[in-house]
């Protein structure tokens, strides 16, 4: 059996064909070039190979989002690194009053083909400043879609539909992820298999065969993946509570509609993300499922998130801080009394 690519090497073969297939397309960020490759080596050997096109830079997230925006203004294809999405605050602006606004305030659709790519997420002790997932600021900005890697997702399909969409997009890549394996050919481990839906967010469905109807229906961003899916394997065996994960590739904009007939197979749903509360994707899609479908429910959409307050360095406390498998075990045994 072959060695299945893990999720930053997955990344890297995308880039590569992006690059090779599209002319057009510029790599612009900290550090990109080789011999370095990026923090995370996701670009590794592209500046080798597209050399006129890899365009490394120092510390500068507004400056490069700017430039990426203006490149993608001028008819070419951007894709932009952000060597930590904490910084992606300091893009902010360039998102929002730039590279969003330019699809529509010209008195005709201008296309915009560009990507920003943010690795995210705390549980590598990087501390406050290196750790936090910022989804939630960037939600509901008008021509600006968001979506987070999975190991479910091709990640050359997905950046592929973000530049086709010609729309600014920003990628959350969770940090921990990378070193994951993608899965495959339908397969999770030995207990959960997988589909990926037909819906506009290219829903991940995990579940366990023959298990019936599930319990609870968990929704959850790519990064939780691994840790939604411990709790899944804990709660069957050792509770007895059937569990399905939906993993969505896109989060917003977010079609709940279109997964309703897959949802109504529960009566009690819960919402995760790594994010804190207040004003977060989980609280936006649980407003939607609220009102679809309370009629049926046997309990309020089950909102979980990380704790309110910053990621602390000390393993101990930041494994306190952010959502973990016993959290999510938790709160749905309290949940399911």
């Amino acid at each position: 059996m072959t060695r299945r690519q893990r999720v930053a090497e997955n990344l890297n073969s995308a880039l590569h064909h992006l690059l090779g297939a599209h002319p057009g397309t510029y790599l612009i960020g900290e550090d990109v070039a080789d011999p370095y490759g990026g923090a995370f080596k996701v670009t590794r050997g592209l500046s080798d190979r597209f050399p006129d096109r890899v365009l490394s830079s120092p510390l500068s997230e507004g400056g490069i989002a700017g430039v990426g925006a203006g490149l993608a203004l001028a008819g070419n294809r951007s894709v932009v690194e952000m060597m930590f999405s904490d910084f992606a605050a300091l893009a902010f602006d360039p998102l929002l009053n730039f590279a969003a606004k330019s699809v529509s305030m010209y008195g005709r659709r201008v296309p915009m083909s560009m990507v920003v790519r943010c690795p995210t997420g705390g549980n590598r002790g990087y501390g406050p400043t290196h750790s936090q997932s910022l989804q939630k600021h960037f939600l509901g900005i008008p021509s600006l879609h968001l979506r987070e890697v999975s190991p479910f997702h091709d990640n050359q399909r997905v950046l592929t539909a973000m530049l086709d969409r010609e729309e600014p997009g920003v990628l959350f890549e969770d940090k921990v992820l990378y070193t994951r394996a993608m899965y495959r050919d339908g397969v999770v481990d030995d207990l959960f298999r997988y589909e990926v839906l037909a819906d506009p967010s290219e829903t991940a469905r995990v579940f366990a065969p023959d298990c019936g109807p599930p319990d609870w229906i968990l929704l959850a961003p790519g990064g939780l993946t691994e840790r939604a899916v411990t709790a899944l394997r804990t709660l069957l065996l050792e509770e007895e509570i059937t569990c399905e994960l939906l993993v969505p590739s896109q989060l917003y904009p977010f079609d709940s509609k279109a997964l309703l007939p897959v949802l109504s197979r529960a009566d009690r749903i819960c919402v995760m993300e790594d994010s804190t509360a207040d004003g977060t994707w989980g609280e936006l899609l649980a407003q939607q499922l609220h009102e679809q479908l309370w009629s049926r429910l046997a309990r309020p959409v089950l909102p979980l998130s990380a704790e309110p307050c910053i990621v602390p360095t000390a393993a101990h406390l930041e494994h306190d801080v952010l959502l973990q498998p016993s959290t999510i075990h938790r709160a749905i045994m309290e949940a399911t009394k």
